[in-house]
């Protein structure tokens, strides 16, 4: 490897793992185009089909994404019939989301093609290899924000 910059290296890995993540989100979202979900609408179904209901600003931290989308996602979910809010019985202030029993039966029907997609894609890497990236990307997850 040529004796590279830290600032080139820095910058050539970022595109590099900018280009991985782009490419596994679309692979990801090929396999949903018969449900008509976006990867954001599947994304919240996933999380309260495995770990139950919860508030927007719970699921928002869940599937890393903002709260102001999430209402709008959460929105098109109780449309489509997928889900709906209620109020928190321990806190009647708050409001939960909740998957419908459409919704469970969607979810249920589709993750396991969705986890299958996802094997495949990650099937590119070694077991030992799947491994390694994701303690490397734990590691730069875990990186404090930059204050401008």
């Amino acid at each position: 490897m040529p004796n590279k910059s830290p600032q080139r290296l820095a910058l050539a890995t970022y595109v590099r793992l900018t280009r991985a993540a782009n490419a596994a989100r679309s692979h990801a979202a090929s396999h949903l185009g018969g449900t008509g979900l976006t990867l954001t609408q599947f994304a919240v179904l996933e999380a309260l089909y495995h770990l139950g209901p919860m508030s927007l600003s719970d699921i928002a931290q869940k599937i890393l994404t903002t709260g102001g989308n999430l209402t709008m996602v959460v929105g098109n979910l109780e449309k489509l019939g997928l889900a709906h809010r209620q109020k928190c019985p321990e806190d009647r202030r708050q409001l939960i989301v909740v998957l419908s029993s459409k919704g469970k039966a969607l979810i249920r029907k589709i993750f396991p093609e969705h986890a299958a997609a996802i094997t495949e894609f990650m099937a590119a890497l070694s077991p030992a290899q799947q491994e390694e990236l994701g303690d490397l990307c734990r590691q730069l997850g875990r990186r404090e924000p930059a204050i401008n």
